[in-house]
């Protein structure tokens, strides 16, 4: 049985890893210091090869004990702050989080391998916001220059060039993954998916930023976490791979998808209209990944199609969603305009 310490694991992506790990036959180590957007219905209970502990990867020594009790195969790195309107409002959490965490979990494995002959590989799960706004048409590679245009951007950036670093100077074995927009159950409702169903559910208006074009690349989160399994399997050290689906729609686009879908799962009449709201600043128009490198080298596919994806994901809310699944103070209201 192989180990794998998944920090963040109480989080959207993480939590939906640990349940893909869990079904390849892995012992789990989930670190999370159980943040605003963590869920602690996550806690796994059900599982018999797991072991939950309450930490900030910024406690270094901590976590470095926990690495050398577990002596883990893998470590999968989700902890973060994500959100770019929260990184627009208050950036300071995002370069503790983002950078400084990040500064830990290498530094405790350059303590580990002094004295282990053992290899921990590290999956750092990034971001495709890290190659900034591209035109439309054109696709990001992992050769591109990174250009990030909001503080959680660069955060991001600036992790994934501090692991570079740390893989030439001191041979720290690591992969970098960029990933385009996850969405399904369980994501925090502050994101634009679980926010347009949430005010369906609700029946309340649904705000847009800006003119709603802007472009994004959407996954299924079962299809994200696959990638994770088969890169950390297959990946080569010290190399990046792009994860995206290749499903593009501007957020006008995915909005009708949601508002149609939900009136036939709900089978009732909907009041809620879309409104447009002022942009975010710096907002970028248009994502998308170039994903050959990974399908090449690992023969990843995503398996969901976004009418597949956003059904389950619609369902999931209706069924499970309410005001006590996620503590409201912690969304709903906007925030990361310049005042």
């Amino acid at each position: 049985m192989k180990t794998a310490i998944i920090t963040g694991g109480l989080g959207f992506i993480g939590s939906n890893l640990i349940r893909a790990l869990t079904q390849n036959n892995y012992f789990i180590i989930n670190i999370d210091k159980i943040s605003y957007a963590s869920n602690i219905k996550n806690i796994f209970s059900d599982i018999k090869n797991y072991k939950f502990y309450k930490l900030d990867i910024n406690q270094k020594d901590k976590f470095i004990d926990i690495v050398k009790k577990y002596n883990p195969d893998k470590i999968f790195n989700l902890a973060a702050e994500t959100h770019v309107d929260r990184s627009i409002e208050n950036p300071k959490n995002f370069i503790k989080s983002n950078i400084l965490g990040v500064f830990c979990i290498l530094e405790s494995l350059r303590e580990y391998k002094k004295s282990n002959k053992k290899k921990i590989k590290l999956i750092h799960i990034s971001t495709d916001e890290v190659y900034g706004d591209i035109k439309l048409g054109k696709k990001s590679i992992e050769t591109d220059r990174y250009n990030p245009s909001s503080p959680y951007a660069a955060s991001k950036a600036s992790s994934d060039l501090l692991i570079y670093s740390y893989i030439r100077t001191y041979k720290i074995p690591a992969i970098i993954t960029n990933c385009c927009n996850n969405y399904g159950p369980g994501q925090f409702p502050e994101k634009l998916i679980p926010t347009i169903i949430y005010n369906l559910i609700k029946d309340n208006n649904i705000p847009i930023y800006g003119n709603g074009k802007n472009m994004r690349e959407w996954i299924y989160v079962d299809d994200h976490c696959d990638a994770l399994i088969k890169v950390s399997d297959q990946g080569i050290l010290g190399e990046q791979y792009n994860v995206g689906s290749g499903i593009k729609l501007n957020n006008i686009e995915v909005t009708k998808k949601i508002i149609s879908l939900f009136k036939k799962i709900n089978n009732k009449h909907c009041n809620s209209k879309i409104i447009f709201v002022k942009d975010r600043p710096g907002h970028d128009v248009c994502y998308s990944l170039n994903s050959s490198k990974i399908k090449q080298k690992t023969k990843w596919r995503p398996k969901n199609s976004f009418d597949i994806g956003i059904k389950k994901t619609i369902e999931w809310y209706i069924e499970k969603f309410d005001t006590s699944f996620f503590n409201k103070k912690n969304y709903g209201k906007r925030i990361g305009l310049i005042k």
